[in-house]
């Protein structure tokens, strides 16, 4: 059984990843979709021809990443995709935002995509894939998206690291840099801070930096962003001082 694991996707970019895996992917016999809230899953299963096995997980908790590696104990499924979409952030000054949002961004991104990853990673194969999504948020320190943005450096260097390791292998990893994506992650991110405006008039559409980055999955990249404004974004954030050019993103 070829199955595709996918954190994250009861919403935004990993419904979307759910709903591109449908549509492009016949080689794949299963989705695996993993989220918090069962409800919204058993939703997305209804619009969704190819099967899903549902998994109510809270990935911050380890006793529940342990039931995952117990269940692929049982099931042995050929992984030939893992995506990687479960995370969240706060925006605001960082002494304002409450500490368990700072470790609970930790916990989500950082942690819990490694651990899913070193679960998962035993049972994929030459030509399977690991989409992690990052952030351009990775580019750059960002002030007062200070936690965020560091989880997001880390989903990049680590995917890149890996994907080293792991090519000798057959597999590929990418990661997934775009800019403000329109999905309920700015709801979120909005309790503790305001959007800058800026942001707010760049939000890329979701399905299309989705459609991107399976496209620079497939083709061995190592780091996939969307939209010309974003990779001038990258380009500057690699030649100008990053002590100026955190002036201008506040």
């Amino acid at each position: 059984m070829k199955a595709a694991i996918i954190t994250g996707a009861s919403s935004g970019m990993g419904r979307e990843f759910v709903k591109l895996i449908d549509r492009k992917l016949t080689c794949i016999d299963e989705v695996w979709v993993i989220a918090r809230r069962k409800e919204r899953l058993e939703q997305l299963k209804e619009r969704i021809e190819i099967p899903l096995v549902l998994m109510e997980m809270d990935l911050t908790d380890k006793e529940q990443r342990l039931r995952l590696r117990e269940i692929l104990k049982e099931k042995q499924p050929q992984v030939k995709m893992l995506v990687n979409c479960s995370g969240y952030g706060k925006i605001g000054l960082y002494e304002d935002i409450p500490e368990e949002d700072i470790s609970g961004m930790i916990e989500l991104n950082c942690l819990a995509l490694t651990s899913v990853t070193y679960e998962v990673l035993p049972y994929m194969t030459k030509k399977s894939r690991i989409i992690n999504l990052a952030s351009s948020a990775a580019f750059l320190p960002q002030p007062k998206f200070a936690v965020y943005a560091a989880t997001k450096s880390y989903v990049l260097s680590f995917s890149r690291a890996l994907h080293e390791e792991v090519k000798k292998n057959g597999i590929f990893v990418t990661a997934v840099c775009p800019g403000p994506v329109r999905t309920e992650f700015f709801d979120i991110a909005q309790m503790t801070g305001e959007v800058a405006f800026y942001k707010k008039i760049m939000m890329a559409n979701p399905a299309k930096v989705v459609e991107q980055a399976l496209r620079d999955s497939l083709k061995g990249k190592t780091v996939s962003v969307y939209g010309g404004m974003m990779k001038a974004f990258r380009i500057l954030c690699k030649v100008l001082p990053h002590e100026w050019l955190m002036k201008f993103i506040v």
